[in-house]
């Protein structure tokens, strides 16, 4: 059975690059020779024999016996460390495994015992400096082991052996300019002494789904090819101190008996891509989030286009559900190996349109995995074996330019990406932490995941205001600056909150839609959490956005959002109460428009008067009195007037629109029903308004 982990990126039992193993390749060895001589007792010999014995096979398996022979190698080590080509042999199991890292002193060993030990053993002891940062070292034997090969086989590898060099070269740069980053172990409520791995989060950070290989796998197998657990499902949440809860096994339908990884989560949390190994060499399933339920994951709506005979490994939603980034292999559409691809939603269709590849400045010769579109709709990260990557994957960033094209990937920098694979990446909204998976010696045992925070500039700095979590719309800085110090900040406002009945407070599942006021159109459609009510939208900068929010048998709710381009990150609280459709229930229109003091609508009010005019004709026995209100600044003559003439306007454009006349009525209140206090300019700008109320409903 095919596992994620295997067939993205090898993170088990397979390195990158030239002289990775095939399918069914077997690294070919001379036998281990062993004389009784050389133990210190008779004992000592029959025991390494017999061990010897039992890795043998399991070394000739490739790849998958690697982790069970090297626990017999090392205990046969441990009685006699001097042994060329049992040196050798552990050295080449490390290699395949997840402790890369740990292969150098075997090979060394290994070489100092017998410089003829293996016709590769240059190249091994490259790879085993390169992963160690030896770079100058791993350089020299990269070039020594090229000089070794034929003219035939230096023909067919030099192409390979001279991008490790260049690999090197960006390593020994990339570590003289660290970033300044903190990586930290997210500790035991999401790690053990298994492999964890993929994580996803919401775009709020409060969730994160992530795949283990752990005991308590639903159904309790392991995989045949490895004899670890199958990969399953797991969630933690962050509680109220912010920290992670214990993790749980998601159960089914999302895990079964078999394997089963994260690959995408949207934005709001509810819809979430998964692997799975046991079909066309891996496809991608979703699953959807109702109430506190996950349903069947399915591959209807990726069918047609998505997922192929090939290889479908790793997915990410846009911001507006609308967009999917995915990986794929397959040849006809790619520049080689595994490549990022680009897909639209068809709502006419209910499925994801036919893909295209997302061009040659992301994708490379080499494989691309692991991708990540932030919720700001603009910035991508990726991993890749192309580009200016310091060994195996490297974590990268593009941001999506004005004119449709994308800027050049930056490497993420050391001490994030490293000589070994760094891949599947995700980060917060604010863009301040990130997470992924790797094995460093502060772990529990095996791939940790770990939570990146990124410190910013090393001059000290004042405090940015993307801190604050501010419950408005006023636009803030996209940068915080110090002298000349400049931190930028991602352009984008999460919205979250309940939606609620405004009576029994009881939570409703609503729908909301996301409109663009300029354009007129529906940019996004969620719902909110049928047994919780809780919602979550994402905002780009740069829009003047109306929320909708809608359920059978309640008034519409409108929320603006006007967020200049420049605008920086902030998260607002806005909890939603819906009135039911009965006399006396009002409604504040909050995204009508007019020209500063007069009466005239502006087009971005366009949207909201269609919601009110649907609503009438969906409702016809419903009569509604329009009302205007003002600020307190200014005459009572001159407020009355405007107010009256901004009711009549709303009035006016709804019988324009087929309502009939005896159906509205409108009035100017001027500003003797304040819903804020006069004395703040946020006050008054609510209290500048135009609301309807259902006056009959008969």
């Amino acid at each position: 059975m095919k596992t994620k982990i295997l067939l993205a990126i090898g993170f088990v039992f397979m390195f990158s690059g030239v002289f990775a193993q095939n399918k069914n390749e077997i690294i070919q060895t001379r036998d281990i020779v062993i004389k009784k001589d050389d133990y210190r007792s008779k004992d000592d010999y029959k025991k390494a024999k017999s061990l010897i014995k039992e890795a043998e096979p399991l070394f000739a398996l490739g790849r998958g016996g690697y982790r069970r022979a090297l626990d017999y190698y090392l205990q046969a080590y441990q009685l006699n460390p001097n042994n060329d080509i049992l040196n050798l042999r552990i050295g080449i199991c490390y290699l395949y495994s997840i402790q890369k890292t740990k292969s150098i002193k075997y090979f060394e060993k290994a070489y100092e015992l017998n410089h003829f030990v293996d016709p590769k053993i240059m190249f091994y002891l490259a790879r085993g400096y390169h992963l160690n940062y030896q770079f100058d070292k791993a350089i020299e034997y990269y070039n020594k082991y090229k000089n070794t090969l034929s003219p035939r086989d230096l023909q067919e590898h030099r192409k390979e052996l001279e991008k490790y060099v260049k690999e090197c070269e960006t390593g020994k740069e990339l570590v003289k300019h660290p970033v300044r980053v903190f990586i930290d172990n997210v500790g035991e409520a999401i790690n053990t002494s298994y492999p964890e791995y993929s994580p996803l989060i919401s775009t709020d950070e409060s969730v994160m789904i992530f795949t283990s290989r752990r005991p308590d796998t639903y159904g309790g197998g392991r995989d045949p090819g490895d004899n670890l657990y199958f990969e399953d499902i797991y969630i933690s949440y962050k509680g109220a101190d912010g920290k992670w809860q214990k993790a749980k096994n998601i159960g089914p339908p999302l895990n079964t008996k078999n394997n089963d990884a994260t690959v995408g989560l949207s934005p709001d949390g509810t819809q979430l891509f998964i692997f799975n190994g046991r079909t066309n060499g891996g496809d991608i399933y979703v699953s959807k989030l109702e109430g506190d339920k996950w349903s069947k994951p399915t591959d209807k709506p990726l069918k047609k286009y998505i997922n192929t005979e090939y290889h479908e490994s790793s997915a990410s939603f846009s911001f507006d559900g609308k967009t999917m980034y995915f990986v794929s292999n397959r040849p006809d559409m790619s520049y080689g190996g595994h490549d990022i691809f680009i897909s639209y939603w068809d709502e006419k269709k209910g499925i994801w349109g036919k893909p295209q590849n997302i061009g040659p400045t992301i994708n490379t010769e080499y494989d691309e995995e692991g991708v990540f579109m932030h919720p700001d709709g603009r910035t991508l990260y990726f991993s890749s074996k192309g580009h200016n990557t310091m060994g195996g994957y490297d974590i990268f960033k593009s941001e999506l330019q004005d004119d449709g094209t994308w800027s050049k990937p930056v490497n993420l920098g050391y001490p994030i990406n490293t000589p070994d694979d760094d891949v599947f990446f995700v980060i917060n909204a604010s863009g301040k932490r990130g997470y992924y998976s790797s094995v460093k010696e502060d772990g529990l045992g095996d791939y940790d995941i770990y939570m990146i925070t990124f410190r910013g500039p090393e001059k000290p700095t004042i405090e940015s205001v993307e801190d604050q979590l501010l419950a408005n719309t006023k636009p803030i800085q996209e940068t915080a600056v110090e002298g000349s110090v400049k931190i930028k900040t991602m352009r984008l406002t999460i919205v979250k909150g309940t939606v609620t009945d405004a009576f029994t407070k009881e939570p409703i599942q609503a729908t909301i839609e996301v409109i663009d006021n300029e354009k007129n159109k529906v940019i996004s459609t969620i719902k909110s959490n049928a047994k919780t009510g809780k919602y979550l939208v994402s905002l780009p900068s740069g829009k003047n956005y109306g929320l909708n929010v809608k359920a059978d048998g309640y008034l519409f709710h409108s929320e603006n959002f006007n967020i200049p381009k420049a605008t920086g990150y902030q998260e607002i609280i806005k909890d939603i109460a819906l009135n039911k459709l009965q006399v006396g229930s009002k409604v504040v229109l909050k995204n009508i428009f007019f020209d500063y003091a007069k009466a005239t609508l502006r087009p971005e009010s366009y949207a909201e008067l269609d919601r009110l005019v649907k609503l009438l004709k969906d409702h016809p026995n419903i009569k509604i009195e329009v009302s205007g209100h003002t600020d307190n600044r200014g005459s009572l003559k001159t407020n009355m007037k405007l107010s009256t003439a901004r009711a009549k306007a709303v009035a006016d454009y709804l019988i324009g629109h087929g309502i009939s006349a005896d159906r509205i009525t409108y009035k100017g209140y001027a500003y003797f029903q304040p819903i804020a206090s006069n004395d703040t300019e946020e006050g008054r700008q609510q209290n500048r308004r135009v609301e309807f109320k259902v006056i009959s409903n008969k």
